[in-house]
């Protein structure tokens, strides 16, 4: 098999401006949702509704992640990818009147408008998710996936990481500001990926039927160790994520502002660039179901150290591991994923891999304001914790061919 080079991958022309896209698309997503949980807590002070953001954004993906599969395998993917980007700069377009409105005695910036464009965005990453994922592996050679599957992600986690950082320096002149900077990355984000090309082949017609819209998820059904992968992460996150209660931790236990939140979510990614450039220098080879149950339980550990903690340092360094441990899950689910799967099932089956996405990262939000509104954020954290440790055991036993997987 031909070895490819680091630098190969960046001479894929194509690769790189969707590459680029992803770039400002997520830089802008994270730098929106930094100031929208901000705002959201500012105006009701109710780990609740800072909870109902998450599950707003999850309902949409649910109810239409059959269609957005089936489209995602029968049109132009690039071009669904330009349709959502520019569905979330009119988001962040609004946002932006309605803050402005909110120093008028006429504001119309409210609860109500925070969630229903919550149900917006959830809608465009619902159709984004499963065309963006089964794009990658058109625009580069099957030896060279794993790669760049990992600088896939080093992007994503530097967009990460420099969202909530820059959003959170912005929100010091305001959230209007942080709103215009958002709509400007997402234009950016339509043009590079409006000028993809890739050798799209329409799919012959055939009536549209339950079992064509199901075959995604009888595809993973079938391959235990695809389910293996991508339920040990949606358990993993949905109990252990704690993305939704930033917010309280920031203002309330380590008291730090809005600059501090942008760090703490921007911690994550920290570590997670860190391994995904790792991973892009010297992709797993051996070992990789072990790597893949090692890393949840890392992540687990992380979770129980930061809902513990009450220095900033502490839960930075927390949270930074927690994102190193959490990406190689993603490397090595997506790339399990992607090559299993023939080009004609990929939007489908990515749409089904998105739900899990998803469920694992808005329904995740949604459970930690649901458990922090009872047992109080640290308790929701730590409980949490606790329970990704035990998916991971459990996922030992119920799926032993993915923990015992040698390669990719």
């Amino acid at each position: 098999m031909v070895e490819h080079s680091f630098s190969d991958l960046t001479r894929q022309r194509e690769f790189m401006r969707m590459w680029m896209a992803r770039l400002f698309g997520t830089t802008g997503n994270q730098m929106l949702m930094v100031a929208v949980g901000w705002q959201m807590y500012e105006l009701t002070g109710s780990a609740w509704d800072l909870g109902l953001v998450g599950l707003y954004q999850f309902a949409p993906a649910l109810l239409l992640t059959l269609v957005a599969g089936h489209l995602a395998d029968r049109l132009h993917r690039g071009r669904i990818v330009a349709v959502c980007l520019a569905a979330q700069a009119l988001v962040a377009l609004v946002l932006v009147l309605a803050t402005e409105s909110s120093a008028s005695a006429q504001s119309w910036l409210s609860r109500e408008l925070l969630l229903g464009l919550s149900v917006l965005l959830g809608a465009a990453r619902a159709f984004q998710m499963p065309a963006q994922q089964a794009l990658t592996p058109t625009l580069v050679p099957a030896a060279m996936l794993p790669r760049a599957m990992a600088f896939s992600s080093a992007g994503m986690q530097a967009a990460v990481i420099g969202g909530p950082a820059l959003g959170g320096v912005i929100f010091v002149a305001g959230a209007t500001a942080v709103y215009a900077c958002c709509l400007a990355l997402f234009a950016l984000g339509c043009f590079f990926i409006w000028r993809l090309r890739y050798a799209h082949v329409a799919p012959p017609d055939e009536k549209v039927t339950l079992r064509s819209l199901l075959a995604g998820a009888e595809f993973v059904w079938r391959r235990k160790a695809l389910l293996g992968a991508v339920s040990l992460d949606l358990f993993a996150v949905l109990l252990g994520g704690a993305t939704a209660l930033l917010p309280i931790f920031a203002k309330d236990i380590l008291h730090v502002g809005p600059w501090g939140l942008g760090l703490l979510r921007a911690a994550p990614a920290v570590g997670a660039l860190l391994m995904s450039g790792l991973l892009t220098r010297w992709p797993l080879a051996r070992r990789v179901g072990r790597s893949l149950m090692l890393s949840v339980a890392v992540y687990g550990l992380c979770m129980l150290v930061f809902g513990l903690s009450t220095s900033m340092l502490l839960s930075l360094l927390a949270l930074a591991v927690s994102g190193a441990a959490d990406m190689v899950s993603v490397v090595v689910r997506q790339t399990l994923v992607q090559i299993e799967t023939p080009d004609e099932m990929r939007g489908r089956v990515s749409a089904v891999n998105s739900v899990f996405i998803g469920a694992s990262n808005q329904l995740g939000e949604f459970e930690s304001g649901a458990a922090a509104a009872w047992l109080g954020p640290v308790g929701s954290v730590l409980l949490g914790g606790v329970g990704t440790l035990l998916v991971a055991a459990l996922w030992l036993r119920l799926f032993p061919s993915l923990a015992r997987r040698d390669r990719l």
